[in-house]
């Protein structure tokens, strides 16, 4: 458990290093179309209030999804949401409630998921799945800027990885994504020194 613990203890710095990266992202595509960007996102500030309103409304959530690589992997990725897994069993009434009271703008109920607006503007989605249940089961925690964090394990992120990979109704792009980054957790991690 050394090496988890090891890696946990950079976990803010993930974090904040995938913020920065989405948001240099956002810009540089920003001024490439031209447009501006009013008010910045921020992903930190987004995740530690879907974790603390999730948390204060006993919910049981677990991080998933590309900030989630990035702590793994410790390699900083851009991505365009803050993903959570709730149980099956949880409330979508419950869920719903926790954020909006938080300041989260709902924009759609789907199947399998909620999804959201902080009111910074990042985008959130609560998926809702049975798959995930016994993974947020065995999430871990990981202190992020002072607050716990429950991320899903490194092994069931690949296996939730490689189950949306694998899955012949994803867009094309999205399931290379997935295979990159099952790759980044498998320990394929770039090395800026290589060549090509």
């Amino acid at each position: 458990m050394v090496e988890f613990e090891d890696a946990m203890r950079s976990a803010h710095d993930a974090v904040a290093a995938t913020a920065a990266a989405t948001k240099r992202d956002r810009l540089l595509i920003a001024a490439r179309r031209g447009d501006g960007m009013d008010v910045p996102e921020d992903q930190l500030r987004s995740l530690l209030d879907v974790a603390g309103a999730l948390s204060d409304a006993g919910i049981p959530y677990a991080l998933i999804g590309g900030i989630a690589v990035s702590i793994h992997s410790e390699v900083p990725r851009a991505t365009q949401d803050i993903d959570v897994a709730i149980p099956s069993s949880a409330s979508r009434e419950a869920v719903s409630a926790a954020l909006t009271e938080a300041g989260f703008e709902l924009l759609g109920e789907f199947p399998h998921s909620l999804n959201l607006r902080h009111p910074s503007g990042e985008r959130v989605q609560a998926a809702i799945d049975p798959a995930f249940d016994d993974m947020i089961d065995r999430a871990e925690e990981v202190d992020v800027a002072g607050v716990a964090i429950r991320i899903v394990t490194r092994d069931d992120l690949v296996a939730m990885k490689e189950r949306s990979a694998a899955d012949p109704a994803r867009r094309r792009s999205k399931a290379l994504g997935d295979r990159a980054d099952i790759e980044l957790l498998k320990g394929d991690v770039p090395d800026p020194d290589e060549g090509w």
